[in-house]
């Protein structure tokens, strides 16, 4: 059985009161895209800035400063954000329980742009930073711009976000989440929809995309996903939730705990396999606990390193089994 994905009350409320001003060590920062402007300092509510990554040049890297997003409004940005910065925290004000696990009102957006290297609307590198109840989109049609948030940090949180590439949709190795992180850990999150059909004959377009050094010098190392939505509409059989490109993508472990990979019953396609690389994983191994999927052939492909503690996989002793061919 799925656990429930939503936080307790008492995180929700304490949350709430963090942003309407709870003490906490670092400085406080607000950004309201309807009401606020880039030339304030985002020191109080009435000075909020208008875009995160004005909210992200002003805090300070190591000191735990906090970013509120104002709930009501699409933070549009003009260029991808690359986090560099460690341990600051963006929390969403979504109302008096922030924490809901869809339907974020606080959104951050990528438009169209005519950059390269704007290859998402968030790349964050730096290390244990937090996200709590933000909705990432990336809308780029540009060529190069496949991810919507490329996580390749240290001890990164995310928790009760949203990742939504609503472009490029039958374009190859596209995905809401680049995962080349370390440590990094995702809690209630929900990858895609279950609106726009994807993918097409020999086209790997997966919700969480896994491919070693995509950023230089990073990889998808002890990642984790816990009560989290997988959502696709398959265009054809090829399609993927999770998906590696080589045979080192993941490193030491990748685990996905009560996770649900949906693939809505209107696709034209059903998915062959939820959880599939191109070669058998050499450096570490991908366990699957309880998981669950929706119009799907099989949870993942044969023989490449996933291994399944539940269902037709599991042994009777409750050992984790690989999935065999």
């Amino acid at each position: 059985m799925i656990r429930d994905r939503n936080i307790s009350d008492d995180a929700n409320i304490a949350m709430h009161k963090l942003s309407l001003g709870g003490t906490v060590f670092g400085d406080k920062y607000y950004l309201d895209y309807r009401n606020g402007s880039d030339n304030f300092d985002g020191k109080a509510k009435n000075r909020a800035v208008k875009t995160l990554s004005k909210a992200y040049a002003l805090a300070q890297t190591n000191t735990n400063d906090v970013i509120f997003i104002d709930g009501d409004s699409t933070v549009v940005e003009t260029a991808m954000i690359t986090w560099a910065k460690n341990r600051i925290h963006v929390f969403a004000d979504n109302g008096p329980f922030p924490l809901a696990g869809y339907g974020c009102g606080a959104k951050v957006q990528l438009g169209v742009t005519t950059v390269a290297t704007d290859t998402s609307t968030l790349r964050v590198t730096g290390v244990r930073n937090t996200f709590s109840g933000v909705k990432f989109i990336n809308s780029n049609t540009k060529a190069e711009a496949l991810h919507c948030v490329e996580e390749a940090g240290e001890y990164t949180r995310w928790h009760h976000c949203e990742f939504y590439k609503s472009s490029l949709l039958t374009t190859n190795l596209t995905a809401e989440l680049l995962m080349n992180g370390d440590s990094s850990q995702f809690y209630g999150c929900t990858f895609g929809d279950l609106v726009n059909e994807r993918g097409a004959s020999g086209v790997e377009r997966p919700n969480v995309k896994l491919d070693r050094e995509t950023v230089t010098g990073k990889v998808c190392r002890d990642g984790h996903f816990q009560n989290c939505r997988l959502l696709h509409k398959a265009a054809h059989v090829d399609a993927c939730h999770v998906y590696g490109h080589n045979a080192t993508d993941v490193e030491r472990s990748l685990t996905f705990k009560d996770c649900e990979f949906w693939n809505c019953v209107l696709a034209a396609a059903t998915i062959a396999d939820s959880v599939n690389f191109a070669a058998a994983q050499t450096d570490g191994a991908v366990l699957l606990i309880r998981p669950s999927g929706m119009n799907i052939t099989a949870i993942a492909g044969a023989s490449l390193g996933v291994y399944v503690s539940s269902g037709t996989a599991q042994t009777t002793d409750g050992i984790s089994e690989q999935i065999a061919a």
